[in-house]
């Protein structure tokens, strides 16, 4: 049994030594070890064997089969270099060929226009303030001299999540809060910036829509206070042949009250579909402080003046970088977002 080893081994050495592919490798593997294969079948035949040479005998098979499994796994491996190698012998690469451009968006447009807004005023002197989004009604609407009945108290507009707290339909919500907390200190110099929520969902509304809110309240504050800061913040933010104009309006918390238009961004003041051909697009809502709302705010009237604006910051994105659709810019569309990626004021919006 030992001299008939002896001779497979040998044989196996030869024949190791001549393969030249894994395909080779794996055929003799089958011979050897599959299910008719050499080691197999002495591995079988040990029943046929006397019981005093089955010890010897099965160690000889072993003996044979460890061989095997020794040469197949450094031939193996073997087999696998020189097939790495010769793919990179032929295989080149041309350092001179320019790189695959990976895809990448950039700062959002809406976090770009928050982040202007901020700047601007902060170099103005106010200071920047926060408001929780669930509001009560106190200070969503009674305060701010919305009598029980008011049209935008209407579920139809504002989400209410029982019969005393609500998501915030505005960042005038934070004036309430801002005069209480100080009572008649002066002056008060705030923006609020941040999410609000109402029932719209179209090409220029949303459901949930961002929003900043302006208070200033001092001793002997004007309309003409008024004027020249939207002014500023108009030309400012979309540029400096931007027109303003400022029509009477009415809101509960302010007095007297007016509407701000510019001029269109897209046919810049000439008249389009964009416009409804009338050259102004409304861009915010402001006016002087009502009294009530001072008086309930810990201020006397008599003493003390203010004003107060809010614009959407969704709309003045919109405006600023000729978005025509709200709605892009919740989609996260990498090809939207990647047009925003210029560090200077030139955008050119395509869809």
């Amino acid at each position: 049994m030992t001299e008939k080893i002896d001779n497979l081994i040998e044989e196996l050495k030869k024949k190791f030594e001549d393969i030249k592919t894994l395909q080779e490798l794996n055929d003799l593997k089958v011979s050897y070890q599959g299910k008719k294969g050499i080691i197999t079948e002495l591995n079988s035949g040990i029943k046929d064997v006397p019981n005093d040479e089955k010890k010897e005998y099965g160690a000889e098979v072993n003996r044979l089969r460890t061989f095997f499994n020794d040469n197949f796994s450094s031939t193996q491996k073997r087999l696998e270099d020189e097939r790495v190698r010769e793919k990179l012998e032929k295989e080149t690469i041309d350092i001179s060929l320019p790189s695959k451009r990976i895809k990448t968006g950039s700062k959002h447009p809406f976090n770009r226009i928050i982040e202007e807004v901020e700047d601007l005023f902060v170099s103005m002197g106010y200071d920047v303030i926060d408001g929780p989004e669930l509001e009560d009604d106190e200070h969503c609407f009674r305060l701010l001299n919305y009598t029980v009945g008011h049209p935008a108290r209407d579920a139809q507009d504002t989400f209410y999540i029982d019969e005393e707290y609500l998501l915030r339909t505005q960042t005038s919500a934070a004036q309430s809060r801002v005069m209480e907390e100080n009572k008649e200190k002066t002056p008060i110099r705030v923006i609020c910036p941040g999410k609000t929520y109402r029932r719209d969902d179209d090409a220029t509304h949303s459901h949930q829509f961002g929003q900043v809110e302006g208070l200033v309240i001092d001793k002997n504050i004007s309309l003409a206070d008024l004027k020249g800061t939207l002014e500023i913040f108009a030309k400012k933010l979309l540029g400096e042949d931007t027109n303003v104009r400022f029509r009477p309006s009415y809101f509960p918390f302010t007095s007297p009250s007016c509407e701000v238009d510019v001029s269109c961004f897209k046919c810049g003041g000439k008249g389009c579909s964009l416009c409804k051909k009338t050259g102004w697009i409304e861009l915010l809502g402001a006016g002087m402080v009502h009294p009530n709302v001072l008086r309930m705010g810990g201020y006397d009237p008599d003493k003390f003046t203010g004003f107060a604006f809010g614009t959407g910051l969704d709309r003045l994105a919109m405006f600023k970088y000729a978005i025509p659709d709200i709605r892009y810019m919740y989609t996260n569309d990498i090809r939207f977002l990647k047009q925003f990626d210029r560090k200077d004021d030139e955008y050119e919006i395509k869809y």
